[in-house]
């Protein structure tokens, strides 16, 4: 049987999903991160999948999201996104140090993914943590200034107000560069790295990620440990398939020996 329990951190809401049986002991342990305007709930279906074989998942809540959203009215929620993202990934560790003092995390076995702005996040993640084993991005975007300049754009072409002063739009983007995995290349960690993308994305377009995908993989010595997957027919939504490349990158990487 799988085992889902509601619990919290630090203040940050999440699920724990784990096989029943095993649920108090070490386990390879994967930190799955929702979407933009999503919720943890949402992401079950992947910790289940992972539960069963053998890996706990816990899903935590973004800020301004799910439980977290009781103050979001009061805030323009696209101009809160990076800094959501930027929180998300020093969150990451909160939540990683509760598991390993509870003993429940396996060493040296833990492995972080999301969905769209949850796979932003994971590869910010990777330039600030070195303890991450195994990633996935789907649908993300590892370059988060170009992309930032992107959405800027997107807004101006929809018409939508941006509060932010130009003086103050520079100043965002000078402090998300310091987390900004294009930008560090060299502080990347070189873990086993799957990304998954739609080709007819037009939210997250794929072009960010293989651009970036292209240039790091000359940087690992297993060229098998980094692969992109781009489905044709695809948008901003993961497929089937998608889902479980995911999950057999994620057990084929934290379950092994």
């Amino acid at each position: 049987m799988i085992a889902v329990e509601k619990t919290s951190v630090a203040g940050i809401p999440l699920l724990e999903v784990a096989p029943l049986e095993r649920f108090s002991q070490p386990l390879p342990t994967v930190i799955f991160l929702h979407g933009f305007t999503s919720a943890k709930e949402h992401n079950l279906h992947y910790a289940y999948l992972l539960a069963e074989k053998g890996i706990r998942t816990l899903l935590p809540e973004a800020e301004f999201h799910g439980e977290r959203a009781a103050n979001a009215h009061s805030v323009h929620l696209p101009e809160k996104f990076w800094d959501i993202v930027v929180t998300a990934i020093k969150e990451l560790e909160t939540v990683k140090d509760a598991w390993e003092r509870q003993g429940k995390i396996m060493p040296g076995k833990i492995g972080v993914a999301g969905t769209s702005m949850g796979g932003i996040v994971t590869l910010g993640a990777l330039v600030r943590y070195d303890w991450i084993r195994a990633a996935v991005s789907l649908m993300g975007c590892p370059e988060y200034v170009p992309f930032a300049k992107y959405l800027l754009g997107q807004m101006e072409k929809l018409q939508m107000k941006i509060s932010l002063s130009a003086e103050e739009i520079e100043r965002r983007l000078e402090i998300l560069s310091r987390f900004d995995p294009a930008s560090n290349r060299e502080k990347f960690t070189a873990c086993p790295l799957l990304f998954w993308h739609g080709k007819k994305d037009q939210t997250v377009p794929h072009h960010f990620a293989y651009r970036f995908f292209q240039d790091m993989r000359k940087r690992y010595e297993n060229p098998e440990q980094i692969r992109f997957i781009l489905d044709e027919q695809a948008d901003h939504k993961v497929t089937r398939e998608g889902v479980k490349a995911a999950v057999d990158w994620l057990h084929r990487y934290l379950s092994g020996s």
